[in-house]
């Protein structure tokens, strides 16, 4: 029953980990972006690594780029999203003002009088939204700086991501050295085969998703610009920065966009059509093309446990659950196998009479 003991050994060590994740969920968020970050970036380092340059020089020298690419995408960026932004912000209410009147005079015109209630609910509730508007728009930003302050403020985020993927890219191959010398000699062999599939799968996801994201935000962006959508820019960027989270960032940018062309167009639904064949497109590009491509299937993640692995680990978690929510998953998923494997080959599965009728046929056949 050894094999059994080391199982419940590393389940136990895997139940500390996560209730040290919960503990520190409110402090962890510039550490988690700087080994993903990391992470993405290490075989750039080693590459240059190969080419004669010291690891130290390269990892400088990669975190450099990164940040200088990082800020000059912003200040291209940042201005156009920001205005948007405001002007969201400052003319919503004028069009739901203005959706309403159309609502109410179309819902006039094509469903009559005898339909009371639905003549006036709508109108209602449009009502009292842009009515509401500078409230939700408090709240909302309330609600987003009580969440930043689980990171301290933006400011630290800034700060300390870059040092941790600088550190971790100079210490990343002595860092696994160190933890291969602490693995039980025994099982060594087990754990780094269990650990390279649990890297191939995450390293599927982390990497090959962040590009997905950013091709998606671009056709979404460019897209949503074509149509004429006020706020396209701001909200194809976000769909795609979402999409990091399958199913929901591709769900609330279509909501968001669909809701935008309904109060812009109104009583036009061409431009809602086009918006919905937009991200219906971009949807199908993602599943024939991009995800089997970039990402391939190494995660082996069914989609009910993909949904799943999403809303425990948010709700555990928070924001920092949602970001490692599918990474983490992949690689329970490693285990979850294994752990049946060792199941279904041990004593608990198929029983010591089985084992004795082994045995017994062994011997008959020895004989």
């Amino acid at each position: 029953m050894r094999i059994e003991r080391q199982v419940l050994f590393w389940i136990a060590a895997a139940a500390l980990l996560l209730l040290s994740i919960a503990l520190l969920r409110d402090v962890l968020l510039p550490f988690v972006m700087g080994i993903a970050i990391a992470y993405v970036l290490s075989p750039l380092v080693d590459g240059l690594t190969r080419l004669g340059m010291s690891r130290t020089l390269a990892s400088l020298l990669v975190v450099a780029a990164g940040g200088v690419a990082v800020v000059v995408l912003i200040a291209i960026l940042a201005p156009i999203v920001s205005s948007q932004a405001q002007q969201l912000a400052t003319s919503l209410p004028a069009d739901l003002e203005r959706a309403r009147t159309g609502f109410d005079q179309w819902a006039r015109e094509t469903i009559g009088p005898t339909f009371p209630a639905l003549d006036a609910s709508f109108p209602r509730l449009v009502q009292s939204i842009s009515e509401n508007w500078a409230a939700l728009v408090a709240w909302g930003a309330s609600s987003l700086w009580s969440g930043g302050r689980a990171v301290f403020n933006f400011v630290t985020l800034l700060l300390v991501t870059p040092l941790v993927v600088f550190y971790v890219l100079v210490d990343w191959h002595p860092m696994l050295e160190r933890i291969d010398g602490w693995l039980p000699r025994d099982h060594a062999a087990t754990i780094r085969r269990l650990a390279s599939e649990m890297n191939d799968a995450i390293a599927a996801f982390v990497r090959g998703q962040g590009t997905v994201c950013v091709l998606l935000g671009a056709l979404y962006a460019l897209g949503l610009t074509a149509i004429g959508l006020n706020y396209g820019l701001l909200v194809g960027l976000g769909t795609g920065l979402l999409s990091f989270v399958p199913f929901a960032g591709w769900a609330l940018g279509l909501i968001t966009a669909a809701v935008l062309a309904l109060v812009q167009f109104w009583p036009e639904a061409m431009p809602l059509l086009m918006v919905i064949g937009l991200f219906c497109a971009g949807v199908a590009l993602d599943a024939a093309l991009l995800s089997p491509k970039i990402v391939g299937s190494k995660i082996g993640l069914h989609p009910v446990w993909l949904i799943f692995a999403l809303i425990v680990f948010s709700y555990l978690f928070g924001f920092i659950g949602t970001l490692i929510a599918v990474p983490l998953a992949a690689a329970l998923a490693v285990l979850v196998r294994f752990a049946v494997d060792v199941y279904l080959d041990s004593d608990v599965y198929r029983g010591r009479s089985q084992d004795a009728s082994d045995g017994a046929g062994r011997g008959i056949s020895a004989s």
